[in-house]
């Protein structure tokens, strides 16, 4: 058990570093001064929890923990000097936050389940987890949240921590259901950023006329 907490420690700093730089790579794109690297950074990186241990009255997860949140602003002060090395600064936002997008869907889903919390209740703070912060940081950046796009985004998510759920729910061991629903959530993530993969949007259709009915 000491052992799997610690890895989950472990995973919980690499999805902040991860989804650190993604936010980072996002300010960079809107030429922000430091200040709005590391804000947009933190964002990114802590918003998903922030709102998943909010909405099951935990204790914020980061505010134990100030060294995370040293790691993301170092992280963002390290982009802002090196982002122009980068020619496709968009493609490794992307990847960067697929990476966060399947290890945040399920250390969400885990926490949640370490709460008492139901099945679903897990399988919704795990996607919220690794969406959540994403969407803040395209917000606050003036795009488009990936999660409204025509994106295999939080789809991908909800994969992965429903895996997760059902494996631990089915007696699997935490450290294969936690590895196979992360993997599952950045493959899926993956193959849509690879192939352009994406869930079918609305089309615009003309309006129906209806008969006069006086």
């Amino acid at each position: 058990m000491i052992v799997f907490d610690d890895l989950l420690a472990a995973l919980t700093w690499a999805a902040v570093a991860v989804l650190a730089v993604a936010g980072a790579l996002s300010a960079s794109r809107k030429q922000l001064d430091p200040v709005g690297f590391m804000l947009v950074a933190c964002l990114c990186a802590f918003g998903g929890g922030t709102v998943r241990d909010v909405i099951l009255n935990q204790p914020v997860f980061w505010l134990a923990v100030p060294g995370m949140v040293a790691l993301a602003a170092g992280l963002a002060l390290v982009v802002f000097f090196t982002a122009h090395l980068l020619e496709r600064r968009f493609v490794v936002l992307l990847w960067a936050d697929a990476v966060g997008l399947g290890l945040f869907a399920v250390l969400g889903a885990e926490a949640a389940l370490r709460t008492g919390a139901t099945l679903w209740v897990a399988v919704l703070m795990g996607t919220i987890t690794a969406t959540a912060g994403g969407m803040l940081r395209d917000i606050v950046c003036a795009e488009i949240p990936l999660i409204l796009r025509r994106e295999i985004y939080a789809t991908a998510a909800a994969l992965g921590a429903l895996v997760c759920v059902l494996l631990q729910d089915a007696g699997v061991a935490r450290e294969v259901a936690v590895s196979l629903g992360g993997l599952l959530a950045f493959g899926a993530r993956a193959v849509a950023i690879v192939t352009g993969w994406s869930l079918p949007a609305y089309r615009a259709r003309p309006g129906r006329n209806y008969p006069d009915s006086r």
